[in-house]
């Protein structure tokens, strides 16, 4: 039998709507991809994945993502990654000079340093946010990867029922995995500080090493530097796979700011209309 895998990429809140809708879309046309044997969510990602092996239907999640922000209670101040931070991205890239774990420890610095000056919302501001995208949820038996950084190190950490560390609970692991460098505070979990998954890659699709077929849903798969895009992981890994990531009309739905609620239910209705173009590619690889 293959194992097949989903893997599930970083994008912000924008994201979140995007990938529900995408996946809402192709099980209306009858490509199911939730039942997949291994599931990875990064950032973003990963509060689709506690989603969806939660056992909450996609048609209730996708509604979910087509309510008014005030409805969902989004009423957090406006964040986005703006101009500054990105300066940031881009000179932690120059000086980790290719080695991904260095830039994982330049950012997890400059991410602690902003936090403890203030800079950031406090770790119960931000665990009250996330709450209500994932509030009550914890591990199932299914196998859910969540992946994070270690901001001290620089080095990948992941999370599920199945790891190294199952004690570590979903809603901490989630956190981790969304807790964007200089825009949301570094998350405490045991002995470690964790930044965001996407801080080594957009999708970390190499986690689905032994799947096959992947599908990965990646609304920001960029390779940039020592930065892995999910396509260039999974070619190297020689597994087959379709990387989707949003069309011209998915793109205009997200907008520029990918932390703005207001553009989530757009972004969720691009999804469903862009899956449309990926059905008979997946029912072909995905069976």
């Amino acid at each position: 039998m293959t194992k097949r895998a989903l893997v599930l990429g970083g994008g912000g809140i924008t994201g979140i709507a995007w990938e529900t809708g995408i996946l809402a879309g192709l099980a209306e046309a009858g490509v199911d991809l939730t039942g997949a044997d291994r599931v990875i969510g990064t950032s973003a990602g990963s509060i689709v994945g506690a989603q969806i092996t939660s056992g909450t239907g996609l048609d209730e999640l996708y509604r979910r993502q087509l309510l008014p922000p005030a409805v969902l209670g989004d009423t957090a101040p406006l964040a986005s990654i703006g101009p500054s931070v990105a300066v940031r991205y881009a000179t932690s890239l120059v000086r980790a000079r290719g080695d991904i774990e260095r830039f994982g420890r330049i950012l997890g610095r400059q991410a602690v340093a902003l936090h403890a000056r203030g800079r950031t919302p406090t770790v119960a501001e931000r665990y009250q946010q996330v709450a209500m995208r994932i509030g009550g949820l914890e591990w199932t038996d299914r196998d859910l990867v969540v992946t994070a950084v270690d901001a001290a190190t620089g080095e990948l950490a992941s999370f599920g029922p199945r790891s190294s560390t199952p004690e570590v609970s979903l809603e901490d692991a989630v956190n981790a995995s969304c807790a964007v460098p200089c825009v949301y505070p570094p998350i405490p979990v045991g002995h470690r500080t964790l930044i965001d998954g996407g801080v080594r890659s957009g999708a970390n699709a190499d986690l689905a090493a032994g799947f096959d077929p992947v599908v990965v849903l990646s609304p920001l798969d960029r390779g940039v530097g020592p930065i892995r895009s999910a396509a260039q992981q999974l070619t190297e890994l020689g597994v087959r796979h379709v990387v989707i990531t949003p069309d011209a009309g998915s793109r205009l739905a997200i907008g520029k700011n990918v932390l703005d609620p207001a553009a989530r239910p757009p972004s969720a209705r691009a999804g469903w209309a862009q899956a449309a173009a990926h059905v008979e590619e997946l029912r072909e690889l995905w069976g």
